[in-house]
């Protein structure tokens, strides 16, 4: 231990100075930037893209490039190619900053702003301030119109005045000039005035003998802004002329699905928002690789459209798999491959065939759980059964037909499991998806319990209605809203997702009129129905630091519960929340946390630990290394829990399981840990080491785990995953 503080103790020192160790004589790093108002109500990250040298902050690949010597050495080149090289400092670069600041601030309505810079040198680390002193805003005070009369297009112009941007009293800027004139040419064009843009619009603003404030001349022109009279073009309104959709010959597609996905109208006023829509509609197929909408105007003003539709990769296969690995040897293997077919009737029709697996087992050791799946699903390009031939949404309404079977072989009992279920899926605008299951049924089997396990039912009743045939009958659905919908963003994003299930409400209307097992539970098909609601709420929220920099911070808090009552005492098993796993919970496997400070399951020899509450937090930083690798520092906290059950005395009921609100954070779980993954931008992969931090299954006293239990204490789990955890 002396030994490894010494060699610690020896190394801080070329650490400490290690960012700034490659520099030349007489240069030196810029460390930071920083950027301080005389007015705290103003958003100083509004200014900070206009520096013009940013600064990449301290990563520990900085320290990493300064370990190399200069030389051509393997090694120096293996340092410079792995780390970070710092940010030389270029005073020239903080005169041109002054001057972008000043500008934006201009541009945002400061006039007369003053920005000054100073200098903070520390070793040979500079962080440059940009102290920003706003200048002087003005509001307008009247604005006059100066636009074409008569006509079709000043009735359309004066019409949209209730929505315009610029109004007395408002602060004149150049930024709120811009933004009106886009605004309006874009009302414009939708009001039939094809070719009309910004270009067309121009301000003045009179701030003398005005009191003040600003007198406004809002000018439009049937000619550019900057030419004359000459360049005049009459400001009529076209209508759309003849539409064509031309199509790869090698594609079979029916002509009715085409003609009721297109927007546009021959004969009615020009829309451009008719243009985009048509344009998102074609492409929210996903059958073709290319979707274009080309438009040509003619002498008699109308506007002729071409649909040209380019074929696409209609099927293929998508693999998926992951794996971990626990301090006590047992190992979990999940892969998941799927066909598809995009176009399966020539109508745009998507097809899914999935088949999933799960297996847990240990080497040289005859425990083990083997699950199988079969998933089989078809989308069509409509509401099945609503009349929405001209829904005016950008992407393609779908109605879904799904139908799944699971086989679980477990060393105490084997389950079957058949699921069918009929939704709607759609997208408002592009951040918010739906999908609502107005029909989901489930049919729950179990056969062959080991004799053990049997009894165990027995002395726990309440454990026997979570082990139990059943069947499900109700509704469900998803909310989904992002500000990125990109399948890997590319910049900061958040999102936020809502799950939602309700099972056996109207099958209990008629429970009175249902045969009863012994328990006085309605039944139907043979076994008692469920009764429950449930929810799950998901927000998260994912910062990137700047594609040069390739780092990352994602964040991610859910929660959810669950409630049994009617003719249902706990929740089917299977819609039980747990948490553990390649995506939740790293240092322990999937279903081996809680619920509350429960010890692992006695009744089953591989994890099955569940619960009707979830909690989990998680933290993730991630950073850019090398070639296509990333690395990743994670934290989390979370734990599920119990409700107590419908009907059950609670003596029954083991009160470390419970969720009480009083104390529910000391039965939290938490683990930290590090990944590494490989981005190769069509599909990332990543190895997980989770360590575990606080276990609440452990006697009080000893949950907290320090570093000498991390690898002797079954203290971690490995894991392998696809895709980003969240």
């Amino acid at each position: 231990m002396k030994r490894a503080v010494c060699i610690v103790l020896a190394l801080l020192p070329l650490w400490s100075c290690s960012t700034t160790r490659c520099l030349a004589p007489g240069e030196y790093r810029l460390a930071r930037n920083e950027i301080k108002v005389d007015d705290s109500r103003f958003a100083t990250n509004e200014l900070m893209p206009y520096v013009r040298q940013q600064a990449k902050g301290w990563t520990p690949f900085l320290n990493v490039y300064n370990w190399s010597d200069g030389s051509d050495s393997a090694f120096s080149r293996f340092c410079r190619k792995l780390g970070t090289p710092p940010v030389v400092f270029n005073e020239n670069l903080v005169l041109s900053s002054k001057e972008n600041i000043t500008n934006h601030l201009e541009h945002l309505g400061y006039y007369g702003s003053k920005v000054e810079a100073e200098e903070v040198l520390k070793g040979r680390n500079v962080t440059v301030i940009y102290n920003v002193s706003l200048g002087r805003r003005i509001r307008i005070g009247d604005v006059r119109f100066d636009i074409p009369e008569g006509g079709d297009f000043e009735e359309a112009f004066l019409a949209d005045s209730v929505g315009m941007l610029v109004k007395p009293g408002k602060f004149l800027s150049e930024r709120l000039l811009e933004a009106e004139s886009e605004r309006s040419a874009a009302n414009m064009r939708n009001q039939g005035f094809y070719g009309f843009s910004k270009i067309n619009y121009s301000f003045v603003a009179d701030t003398l003998d005005t009191g003040g404030t600003a007198v406004l001349d809002y000018q439009v022109r049937d000619y550019p802004r900057g030419s004359g009279p000459d360049k005049s073009i009459p400001l009529e309104k076209y209508r759309f002329g003849d539409v064509t959709i031309t199509i790869d010959d090698d594609i079979m597609f029916r002509d009715k699905v085409l003609k009721n996905l297109n927007c546009i109208t021959p004969g009615a006023v020009y829309n451009e928002e008719d243009v985009n829509r048509t344009y998102s509609r074609f492409a929210s197929l996903q059958a073709f690789s290319s979707v274009n909408v080309r438009t040509s105007p003619t002498d008699s003003n109308t506007v002729d459209c071409n649909i040209s539709l380019n074929k696409g990769k209609l099927k293929g296969f998508k693999v998926n798999l992951e794996g971990s690995v626990t301090a006590t040897g047992l190992i979990g293997i999940s892969p998941q491959v799927n066909f598809y077919h995009k176009n399966l009737f020539h109508g745009g029709e998507w097809f899914n065939m999935g088949f999933t697996g799960a297996f847990q087992f240990k080497p040289k050791d005859n425990l083990s759980a083997n699950e199988f799946g079969f998933t089989t699903s078809i989308s069509l390009p409509e509401f099945l059964f609503f009349r929405e031939k001209r829904v005016k949404s950008t992407a393609v309404p779908r109605t879904e037909f799904k139908l799944s079977y699971n086989f679980q072989d477990r060393p105490e009992y084997t389950r079957h499991v058949v699921s069918a279920s009929m939704g709607y899926l759609g997208r408002i605008r592009d951040r918010f998806i739906f999908q609502l299951y107005p029909l989901q049924l489930s049919y729950v089997k179990l056969v062959n319990i080991s004799d053990e396990f049997r009894k165990t039912l027995i002395e726990n009743p309440y454990l026997s209605y979570s082990y139990s045939d059943h069947f499900d009958a109700g509704v469900g659905g998803t909310l989904y809203y992002s500000t990125d919908m990109d399948i890997v963003p590319k910049k900061s994003f958040w999102y936020s997702r809502f799950n939602f299930d309700a099972s056996g409400n109207i099958l209990g209307l008629f429970r009175d009129f249902l045969p009863k097992n012994e328990d006085q539970s309605a039944k139907v098909a043979g076994a008692p129905f469920s009764q429950y609601v449930k929810g799950e709420f998901n927000i998260g929220k994912t910062w990137r630091f700047g594609a040069r920099n390739g780092q990352a911070l994602a964040t991610r808090f859910s929660m959810g519960a669950g409630y049994a009552y009617g003719n249902s005492v706990t929740l089917p098993y299977e819609k039980q929340f747990f948490v553990g796993g390649a995506s939740s919970m790293r240092g322990w496997q999937a279903r081996s946390v809680g619920p509350g400070f429960a010890k692992p399951n006695k009744y089953t020899l591989l994890p099955s630990q569940t619960g009707d509450i979830k909690i989990e937090a998680d933290i993730e930083y991630r950073m850019r290394l090398f070639w296509k690798l990333e690395g990743a520092l994670f934290a989390e906290v979370g734990n599920v829990w119990s409700l107590p059950p419908y009907g059950v005395d609670p003596i029954m009921i083991d009160d470390n399981t419970l969720f009480h609100f009083n104390n529910f954070y000391k039965s939290l779980a938490a683990d930290w840990g590090a990944g590494l993954r490989v981005n190769l931008d069509f599909i990332v992969l990543r190895l997980d080491l989770g360590l575990k931090v606080h276990d609440p299954s452990r006697d009080e006293g000893s949950r907290w785990l320090g570093p000498g239990r991390w690898f002797s204490d079954n203290g971690f789990a490995l894991h392998f995953g696809v895709g980003y955890p969240f």
